[in-house]
């Protein structure tokens, strides 16, 4: 009977555990758009935001879920619009960095909140599986709601990995870029414990937790499978000093996908630090990457 006792015990707190390590993964906190704009002024110039017409407005998502969504005009009449996504635990001001890049470059600016983040209600993270399901009705909301010649896509680590799972969907863009997305969350959960000096059976044990609690396993959370039958054009860009999803995963994709892609590094740069570290090249890498678009074909305007 003690035996008995122990066992059930031990289950119970195996179990409890494994809940709390998927609700860590999967709801970490938030940040507010005061911190997030605040982070942003401390490390750039962001007075270009005052200037700028903007149109805020919800978009319906995946099974009814509302993202709050906002247009920045270009100063310039264009119909050319990119979507950009952030990174976890971020909202639509960490997206903010890229907006001066491509209204240089000739395009309105259409960035909005991830389901859980920003202004939108709370919900956990799927690591792109509803969240491309999300920006795959975005796209199509932005194709009717604008006039539009040309549409891209541009996300960062988790909106890196939902611009890539999007792909699957065949959406009507012409081009994406990723910068510093995860091929695979699993390897990224397994890096991260690897440095914390843990045992990996931690990850398998936050998996049967993500399972049980929330229906999803972070072994399905794999964006490079989106890429086997994908043909649109992708630029991959990744800093190669980033630790927390190591570049390796930007080389993993760029080699699965079936469709014209281009890499870049940005030497010195950490996660979702590529822009700041060195804008200069990273506007080369962007530009030069839409003009082989157009001289392909691929970009008829």
């Amino acid at each position: 009977m003690i035996i008995v006792l122990i066992v059930a015990i031990f289950a119970a707190a195996f179990l409890l555990v494994s809940l709390f390590l998927a609700a860590y993964v999967m709801t970490g906190r938030r940040q507010t758009l005061e911190e997030t704009f605040k982070w942003q002024t401390d490390h750039y110039d962001t007075s270009f935001l005052e200037k700028l017409s903007k149109n805020e407005y919800i978009v319906e998502g995946c099974d009814g879920y509302q993202l709050h969504v906002i247009l920045l005009k270009n100063p310039k009449k264009t119909d050319k619009y990119v979507i950009i996504t952030h990174g976890y635990t971020d909202n639509r001001n960490g997206a903010l960095k890229y907006v001066p890049l491509y209204l240089d470059l000739g395009y309105n600016c259409i960035i909005y909140d991830l389901r859980g983040h920003g202004l939108n209600k709370p919900y956990f993270t799927t690591y792109g599986i509803l969240e491309a399901r999300d920006l795959d009705l975005l796209i199509k909301d932005s194709r009717e709601r604008y006039h539009i010649s040309e549409l891209g896509l541009h996300g960062e680590s988790l909106g890196a990995a939902t611009t890539v799972t999007v792909l699957k969907y065949k959406p009507d863009i012409d081009f994406a870029v990723s910068d510093c997305g995860f091929s695979d969350i699993w390897n990224v959960l397994r890096g991260g414990v690897k440095r914390m000096h843990l045992p990996g059976f931690i990850v398998n044990m936050a998996d049967l937790g993500a399972i049980i609690r929330y229906h999803y396993s972070f072994k399905k959370m794999r964006p490079i499978d989106s890429l086997d039958e994908n043909e649109l054009p992708l630029l991959f860009i990744h800093g190669d000093s980033d630790t927390f999803i190591l570049p390796k995963n930007s080389l993993d994709m760029a080699e699965r996908t079936r469709g014209y892609h281009e890499t870049g590094f940005i030497k010195g740069a950490g996660h979702a630090m590529s822009i700041i570290k060195d804008p200069e090249n990273y506007r080369k890498y962007v530009n030069e990457f839409l003009n082989h678009l157009r001289e392909k074909g691929y970009i008829k305007s």
